[in-house]
């Protein structure tokens, strides 16, 4: 942020990663909830001295800067106030502007093994995370998850002490050595007994130090029985809901949960639920080099890593479910667990830093193009070409202490190798599905008429201001294309309004319906 932009998100007011703040007195008590709070979630700027004035912001600047800079810098690096240290020298800044000093601390998103960065030292009362432009204390259950992640040992490679291997369910086990024969018929695993089969593939484990052995959880996992499973993870939890029925007061017209009729391990619910989610989707007649033909589309695989995904890199000591839910018009994956790589690096790809390796280990070992472990990005691993208007794919937002995915358009968003950061945020989901929902016609034709377009965007954009980038998302197309043939006309006839009028390049720019 410079003295060009500054004013004018002055204009825009607070957001998710701008914070503006007095510091008439010196430095405000909630500075450094502020900063916990967009260190754990994805960064952000405060500036210090500017004035609220109704639901405007009006620079006052700064007494005695230097001094501020001094009392920062004294409580920034004293862990009884601030842990753990996070800002470098270069973060700080004096900014003149309008014949006034303003102070901008940019605060970046802290890595996995920072977080929690909390105030006062406890970490447990003093975590706070960033939704919109409000600053919020994080659950007990959300900082022990993120204490989980900082730790760099696998969450499913401890040794479950009192498991062996009669809490593995001998027929999934079978199964698995079934599917591994299949797949790799003379593999040398395959000689080898349970135990050592396991051992081999990390579901379990000797200790370096001290010599324990055992049942790891992610044998246990891939394999448990019903009881053992809950007797480790008193919340674990698998739900898979076909929402079928246009009958509002059926809440599904079919469900497969853990209901003591089967072994409700990770394996078995895979193999459960993946043939439904496919079920009637089109295979189009094709031949591979070989002249045999091709049973599966782009659509199944995105399908299917979505499925992987979900289950393997969920966070399987929350209390929360992982939840798999078929829809007619959408595709929906919950999984408990925080994003633990930066956003740009998990689209851009490249960087995987996968919470249960040795259950993506396991499944390597039973099929092909389970998961690629160089982290491809989420956006472009999963594109093909659109089919038919039941078969639509988008991403949607984060809900509770992990991520959620609404799948409907024609590029595949799912619970990757990493996770959406998990707040607090069941609104925001609700809202991104509610725009998924909307954008469905228009997403799902290559082409429809300008009035339907129009209308679409118009009920997009009904409720909150929405970026040309956000729209273009939801909508599938260019940007530069909804901008010219949508957005300008609309706002030139009145029915849309501009953020920022007048300028619309402008980084905070955003468009809503006129009332």
């Amino acid at each position: 942020m410079n003295t060009e932009v500054l004013p004018q998100r002055l204009d825009l007011g607070e957001d998710q990663d701008v914070e503006f703040k007095l510091a008439e007195g010196g430095l405000p008590k909630s500075l450094w909830e502020t900063i916990s709070a967009f260190a754990n979630t994805e960064g952000g700027t405060v500036v210090l001295g500017v004035a609220e004035k109704g639901e405007k912001h009006e620079i006052v600047g700064v007494r005695s800067p230097a001094r501020l800079i001094k009392a920062f810098w004294d409580g920034h690096n004293n862990p009884q106030k601030f842990s753990p240290a996070i800002c470098t020298e270069g973060d700080v800044e004096r900014v003149p502007i309008d014949g006034r000093e303003l102070l901008l601390i940019r605060v970046r998103r802290a890595a996995r093994a920072q977080r929690p960065v909390f105030v006062n030292g406890n970490p447990l009362t003093g975590t706070y995370k960033r939704n919109f432009e409000g600053d919020y204390r994080c659950t007990e259950a959300e900082v022990r998850q993120m204490l989980r992640d900082a730790s760099d040992e696998p969450q499913d490679g401890a040794v479950l002490e009192g498991f062996g291997l009669e809490d593995l369910d001998a027929e999934s086990l079978k199964a698995y050595r079934n599917r591994f024969a299949s797949h790799e018929p003379d593999h040398p695993f395959l000689a080898l007994d349970d135990r050592a089969l396991l051992e081999r593939l990390g579901g379990w484990r000797r200790e370096r130090v001290g010599g324990r052995a055992g049942l790891t959880l992610a044998g246990l996992l891939m394999f448990g029985g019903e009881r053992s499973l809950l007797d480790a993870l008193p919340h674990y939890h698998l739900d898979y809901q076909e929402q079928l029925s246009a009958d509002p007061e059926q809440r599904w017209t079919h469900r497969i949960t853990v209901d003591g009729k089967w072994a409700p391990n990770l394996f078995n619910f895979y193999y459960r639920v993946y043939p439904r989610l496919v079920e009637g989707l089109d295979v189009p007649f094709k031949l591979d080099p070989q002249a045999t033909r091709i049973a599966e589309t782009h659509v199944h695989e995105a399908l299917r890593e979505a499925l992987v995904n979900t289950l393997i890199h969920a966070d399987h000591q929350s209390s929360r479910p992982i939840t798999v839910i078929k829809r007619q018009d959408a595709f929906v994956f919950f999984n408990p667990g925080r994003l633990r790589i930066p956003r740009e690096a998990l689209y851009q790809g490249g960087v995987s830093d996968p919470r249960n390796p040795n259950g993506v280990r396991l499944r390597q070992f039973v099929e092909t193009g389970w998961l690629e472990k160089s982290g491809h990005g989420r956006g472009t691993r999963y594109r093909w070409p659109r089919q038919r208007p039941g078969d639509l794919f988008a991403p949607a937002a984060p809900g509770g202490e992990g991520v959620q995915h609404s799948v409907t358009g024609s590029e595949q968003f799912t619970a990757g190798s990493e996770h959406l950061n998990g707040g607090s945020e069941h609104q925001e989901s609700e809202q991104e599905a509610r725009l998924v929902a909307l954008a469905a016609p228009m997403r799902a034709s290559g082409k429809v008429p300008k009035w339907q377009a129009e209308e679409i965007i118009l009920a997009l954009c009904s409720q909150q201001w929405l970026t040309l980038r956000t729209l273009a998302r939801l909508l599938d197309r260019a940007p530069d294309s909804l901008r010219n043939h949508y957005i300008n006309p609309m706002l030139r006839d009145g029915r849309l309004r501009a953020r920022v009028p007048g300028k619309p390049n402008h980084p905070g720019q955003a468009y809503k319906k006129n009332e």
